[in-house]
């Protein structure tokens, strides 16, 4: 099997789509499950598992494994698989330490701050960005769509939709400096 799981991935590697499609139906339910085993999330599982594939895809002409294929694509499910979760460890204790510190600080109480205040200024704040900038930032916060699907969605490159997220989130954080640990904690949990 392994000379076969070779000459498949040889073959995907020099731009034969129909060995990439062979090795990809041989080993994406085996990898998938894999990743569950981990994450006991299918469908991060499984978006875990196409990016892999998408960037074996991008990747296939300067690839050099040394490795059986199955090896190879084993342990770069888990190591994306680990990844996942130190990031999303990371997104929670960030959640946790921000909700502690609005919990804790006078100055963030509901009695002093009304959250539809800050939900009207964000509002405003979003609307007065120029509109592909504006565009982008709902695309990428309200739709949790990924840099490269808001890029293939507007026929632009991926570069660009960075370029224009950091634009907005610069113009938004000037224009929100007194709500800013606030507005941060609604960006994350919405």
């Amino acid at each position: 099997m392994q000379t076969t799981e070779k000459q498949t991935f040889n073959a995907s590697s020099i731009g034969d789509e129909m060995g990439f499609e062979r090795l990809f139906k041989s080993f994406y339910p085996r990898l998938c499950a894999y990743a569950v085993t981990m994450i006991q999330d299918r469908d991060e599982a499984e978006e875990i598992v196409q990016t892999l594939f998408c960037r074996l895809w991008e990747q296939r002409g300067s690839l050099d494994i040394t490795i059986s294929v199955q090896a190879y694509l084993f342990r770069a499910v888990r190591n994306a698989t680990l990844n996942h979760i130190k990031k999303t460890q990371i997104r929670d204790a960030y959640k946790t330490m921000n909700l502690d510190a609005i919990n804790n600080n006078p100055e963030y109480q509901p009695d002093r701050i009304a959250q539809s205040d800050i939900a009207k200024r964000l509002e405003n704040a979003i609307g007065g960005l120029p509109e592909q900038c504006r565009l982008i930032f709902k695309m990428s916060r309200y739709e949790e769509l990924k840099y490269k699907e808001i890029a293939d969605q507007l026929g632009i490159s991926i570069k660009t939709v960075e370029n224009q997220m950091g634009k907005a989130l610069k113009i938004l954080r000037g224009s929100m400096t007194e709500y800013l640990t606030v507005l941060l904690l609604l960006l994350v949990i919405n």
